[in-house]
Formats: structure tokens, sequence, C-alpha cells
């Protein structure tokens, strides 16, 4: 790859981070979300029974104080609530509310909104390419990074 080539990428790919997490924040701005907080609810919502924070920081591939952050920031949301562990006083569970398992299709919803917005003028053809070929240097920065992998959005 010669160096403007290597610039058009670097440009691309820049650009469609920003402009992808602003929408994306638009759209969740209207549930009453950030960015990154879809993500850990609806991992929460996919375990009926909850999860401790350990295991929902290793979920999302983050840290533990981290995801505690992340939590505390959606506390007054009322989407979740959190349970002593019987067999471990150090650890608290994490259960996702009625009305944070009502919020999960709305965030399906937006996610399904922006990806169309985003790609409804690709054929299907070229969605699979772009989509192969963005997997593929996913897969190439991961170990870069070091993170085995950095939350899934």
């Amino acid at each position: 790859m010669d160096a403007s080539e290597a610039m058009r990428v670097n440009r691309a790919l820049n650009k469609m981070s920003k402009l992808y997490r602003a929408a994306k924040a638009r759209k969740l701005a209207a549930l009453g979300l950030h960015p990154g907080q879809d993500v850990l609810l609806w991992v929460l919502a996919q375990e009926r029974d909850g999860m401790t924070v350990s295991q929902l920081a290793a979920r999302l591939g983050v840290e533990q104080p981290t995801a505690t952050r992340s939590l505390a920031r959606l506390e007054t949301g009322g989407w979740f609530r959190r349970e002593p562990v019987a067999t471990d006083r150090r650890q608290v569970r994490v259960v996702v509310t009625d009305a944070g398992h009502k919020l999960v299709p709305d965030i399906e919803r937006a996610w399904t909104e922006l990806a169309e917005q985003t790609m409804g003028g690709v054929s299907k053809e070229q969605r699979e390419i772009v989509l192969n070929a963005l997997e593929q240097a996913n897969d190439t920065l991961r170990p870069l990074v070091g993170e085995a992998a950095l939350a899934e959005e």
C-alpha cells in the first residue's frame, strides 16, 4: 500500500468512526442513553438472572472499574437493580428490571435504523464485501491492541 492509499484508508476510517458514533449518540439520546450504555444494557438483558460486575466486565472486554462506572451512570434510569450474591458478600449481581427489558427492543431498533441509514444505498453484494473487509481488519487489529474483544457493538 502506498502512502496516498494509506492516507485515504486512515481518513475514511476516522471519518466513518466519528460520524457513526455521532449518529449513534443522537439515536440513543432519544432513549436516554449514551453510546456504550446501549451495549452494556443489552448484554445484561441477555442474562435473565443477571450477572456480577466482574462477569459483565469480562463480557464487555473492559476492566471491572470501567463497568462499575458505567453502571453508576446508568443507575438513575431504573433499568437494572443490584442484588447481593448469597455465596459471596463482596459480589453484587446486576439484574435488568422490567423497564430495562422494555428498552431492549428500542435499542435494537436504533441499531437497525442506523445500520440501514448507513448502508442503505449500498447493494447487498457491496455490503457483504465491506463487512467482510471490516471484520478482517478488526481481526488484524485486535492482537495489536492487546485486548481480547473490546466491547461488541
